[in-house]
């Protein structure tokens, strides 16, 4: 990770849904992501995450309304670019070119009744008309080859595909024009650990390689501390406390950080004990990797060796 370089400057960000009465989501929210940087955003069900990850990408739909707030995404090439003002084209480009996303739920998100290969085509035919279509398949099977799946599966519909292979393809779309950061909205719901375990393999080792900025929404603390650099804790619509993996481990500050850390089951019996060694991640130097499985082992190794 790039020190103290951010790719993303959000400030005294507010969404309000315009409903009967009104429900203020997100409540005056700053935020900074840094180049290459994995951080967490963590919280309950309802505390407004999502709405924050679609503020920042300019998602919104009615009901919902930023009703304050800047967002300044700095580009890779030096120029600043006031997100909140882009309009149309510029708005578009910036969504795919500069700052891509999935979604929640987005083993669903793939259209069930064209191929693969239709779909990721879209999006090169939206954003790169010039390209032919030669290039456009080689485009496509390597973006595959590249979230480790079959290029051959190109021509598969979605439903012909596993939960992780549909993740998968929705990893690699987001990365078919190298945007400089990704949000991922809970991108391993509903997948089995060993599943899990391989798509955040791949989530890590693709940060590594493309060197792009991740925020990563998920319920899943003990996750967020193993893959985060840092963690947002965010509570009916505020950061209540934001600092670095390793920090909100051992020394979380705020009460509902505390509260977090203490509702998941222990490995051990003790109450809080829940993390496993990540060799240099959260849960410190010296802690014992009791009871943690294969995939969970296989994962801290990876981390470890980077």
């Amino acid at each position: 990770m790039a020190e103290h370089e951010p790719v993303l400057t959000a400030m005294n960000m507010s969404v309000t849904y315009e409903v009967n009465p009104p429900v203020r989501a997100v409540k005056g929210v700053d935020l900074v992501l840094n180049r290459g940087e994995i951080l967490g955003l963590a919280g309950e069900s309802g505390c407004g995450k999502t709405t924050l990850a679609y503020a920042l990408n300019r998602l919104l739909k009615p009901p919902a309304l930023l009703t304050s707030g800047s967002v300044t995404f700095h580009d890779k090439g030096g120029a600043d670019i006031d997100v909140t003002k882009l309009q149309k084209n510029d708005l578009r480009e910036f969504r795919w070119e500069k700052c891509s996303m999935v979604f929640q739920g987005a083993m669903n998100s793939l259209n069930p009744v064209i191929s693969i290969r239709a779909q990721l085509f879209d999006v090169l035919k939206t954003h790169r008309p010039g390209m032919s279509k030669k290039a456009m398949t080689e485009t496509a099977q390597g973006l595959l080859k590249l979230v480790g799946v079959d290029p051959e599966r190109l021509t598969a519909f979605a439903h012909e595909l596993s939960g992780g292979m549909r993740q998968r393809v929705m990893i690699a779309m987001a990365l078919a024009l190298n945007p400089q950061m990704m949000i991922m909205d809970e991108p391993t719901t509903a997948l089995d650990v060993v599943v899990q375990r391989g798509i955040l393999r791949e989530i890590m080792r693709l940060r590594e390689q493309l060197n792009f900025a991740v925020i990563f929404i998920t319920h899943d603390l003990p996750l967020l501390l193993e893959i985060s650099d840092r963690i947002a804790i965010m509570r009916s619509g505020e950061i209540v406390e934001l600092n670095t993996s390793k920090n909100v481990f051992e020394n979380p500050q705020h009460e509902y950080t505390k509260q977090l850390l203490s509702s998941f089951p222990s490995l051990l019996g003790d109450e809080g004990a829940f993390v496993r060694d990540t060799g240099q991640g959260a849960a410190g130097e010296g802690a014992e990797d009791v009871g943690a499985d294969e995939s969970d082992a296989a994962l801290h190794t990876d981390r470890a060796e980077r």
